[in-house]
């Protein structure tokens, strides 16, 4: 497993994963564009990647211009192999020397996600959009958790 941050010629394969999800999977597929991708992971923010056998099996990418998690996926065939872990680690704590300001996500209802989200420490605020859970971190949160 290679883990490392995302550049422009990732964003074909990032897309593959972003669509064979099963869960926060999109209504349409052409709602996230390669551009989005390519603003997010070079201007917005910063994005990373983990490939097995030179193939993208998952990716995070963080927004710091709207303060938020825009994506955190895997690959179906390779979940619950510590890869979001990961990726959730690697891009917090880039997020968190870039800024102090709290950090929030949205996550369907009763999903996997919901549950790793809170087994790592952030907080419901609310809902995000009819469908959605708000969750939170905040900087001091983060800090505490990566102390143990």
């Amino acid at each position: 497993m290679l883990f490392r941050e995302a550049g422009i010629a990732d964003i074909k394969q990032i897309q593959i994963v972003r669509n064979l999800v099963t869960e926060n999977t999109l209504s349409n597929p052409n709602v996230v564009t390669d551009d989005d991708c390519k603003e997010f992971i070079t201007i917005r923010g910063k994005g990373w990647v983990c490939e097995i056998d030179d193939q993208i099996v998952g990716f995070a990418i963080a927004d710091l211009k709207d303060h938020n998690i825009w994506a955190l996926f895997i690959h179906p065939k390779f979940e619950k192999m510590g890869i979001g872990q990961r990726l959730h680690k690697l891009m917090l704590d880039w997020y968190f020397t870039q800024t102090k300001t709290t950090v929030w996500l949205g996550t369907a209802f009763h999903t996997r996600a919901e549950k790793f989200y809170r087994k790592a420490g952030w907080t419901e605020v609310g809902t995000h959009g009819p469908k959605e859970i708000k969750f939170e971190m905040t900087y001091e949160d983060w800090v505490k958790k990566t102390e143990h």
